[in-house]
């Protein structure tokens, strides 16, 4: 068993960990106070080869395995949750579909851009009525001569407004249940498409999430995204990669935690010495430590087993859920470590715990994640 990370993995890490705590880290703040990700960064990132990061050369990307985007997700949410967010979004949820289910012409029409950085994608798949349940879509899509009308509304679409494309589901057969549901490429400014406002946030303010609206939104036959009928199969498989990345930026956002809090531990003294030396302190950061290599390991197993072209998703189902929970509690702990400085904005603490707490609902919550978990475990009963 071998444990150490290739070449290639140690260069990327190195790459994006550089280029995230140059660029990223020191605008983190203003970010979440503003809510909004300057459009320098987007081109930065590309001038970065990241924004196609695990996309063959072919499409635009740079042709990077699994393992290495895990490490480049983490390594920007180290330095900017916001940004993360709105990062994994693009590459996990708006681009790998069409990677995974397009045709040649739908990946050098849509993926290439997106990989490139030309613009960011998004992915249209929760509604206002479902949201763990996502097969209980209401959107429907129907055919009219060569032209696709979808209508319906989608909510918390990260990326929404800003996509050049977006993925959307939507019914075409209302009475074959989840068997009944395809995906759609929905390029933007399409008439007949609208957004809701900014949804002000309790973290990651500065990832843009809205709601839409699909108000007989026509697009070409074409665009119809792999076979119809199957878009709720692709949008199980596509989740499945996205707690990859949910993982990734869970580990990124507790690290900060962690890099805030053992320099303040050495350096903050109370009743005569440094309060890293009290037991209560320094276990905090003894669970701290051991508790992010475990979820670091997790996600790491699970790309990897992507990497491979093995079964992954119960993997990715653990990894995603033992991660998102222990960044909540590791940043939890860092604010009880500051003290009433943790509560301040004064310190990043108490930005990164509210970055983190999305992360145990979005991309499946805790409590579907362990139904994953125990239905791959147990099978069907």
């Amino acid at each position: 068993m071998h444990f150490d990370l290739t070449e290639e993995q140690q260069m990327i890490r190195e790459a994006v960990r550089d280029f995230a705590q140059r660029e990223l880290a020191p605008r983190a703040r203003e970010v979440d106070e503003t809510g909004h990700i300057p459009e320098e960064t987007w081109r930065k990132m590309a001038e970065a080869d990241l924004m196609g990061l695990p996309f063959p050369e072919a499409y635009g990307g740079a042709g990077a395995d699994a393992v290495s985007t895990a490490i480049a997700i983490e390594e920007i949410a180290r330095a900017c949750g916001s940004t993360a967010l709105s990062y994994a979004a693009h590459i996990g949820l708006g681009s790998a579909p069409i990677y995974l289910f397009g045709t040649e012409e739908q990946k050098q029409r849509y993926l290439r851009p997106a990989a490139e950085g030309r613009y960011l994608a998004a992915f249209g798949l929760t509604e206002p009525h479902a949201g763990s349940d996502a097969a209980a879509t209401r959107t429907r899509a129907v055919l009219a001569g060569d032209e696709w009308v979808i209508s319906g509304a989608k909510m918390w679409i990260t990326n929404a407004p800003l996509a050049g494309h977006l993925v959307v589901t939507a019914v075409t057969d209302p009475d074959q249940g989840r068997r009944g549901i395809s995906a759609f490429i929905v390029p933007g400014g399409t008439p007949g498409l609208s957004f809701g406002k900014h949804e002000p946030k309790m973290g990651l303010r500065g990832s843009v999430s809205t709601a839409i609206n699909l108000d007989e939104v026509r697009v070409p036959r074409e665009n119809l995204l792999g076979e119809q009928g199957k878009g709720y199969l692709q949008f199980l498989q596509v989740l499945d990669g996205g707690r990859i990345g949910i993982g990734a930026m869970a580990i990124g956002l507790a690290q900060a935690a962690i890099d805030a809090c053992v320099p303040y531990s050495r350096e903050r003294v109370a009743f005569g010495k440094p309060i890293g030396a009290f037991e209560s302190i320094s276990n905090m950061i003894a669970d701290m430590e051991t508790e992010i290599e475990a979820a670091r390991l997790l996600i790491y197993k699970a790309a990897w087993l992507r990497d491979q072209g093995r079964p992954y998703r119960k993997e990715a189902a653990m990894a995603k859920l033992f991660a998102s929970e222990v960044s909540e509690r590791i940043c939890r702990n860092a604010i009880q470590i500051f003290g009433g400085y943790g509560y301040s904005q004064e310190y990043p603490v108490e930005r990164l715990y509210r970055d983190t707490r999305l992360l145990t609902i979005g991309e499946g919550t805790s409590e579907i994640l362990r139904l994953v978990i125990a239905r791959q475990t147990l099978g069907a009963l």
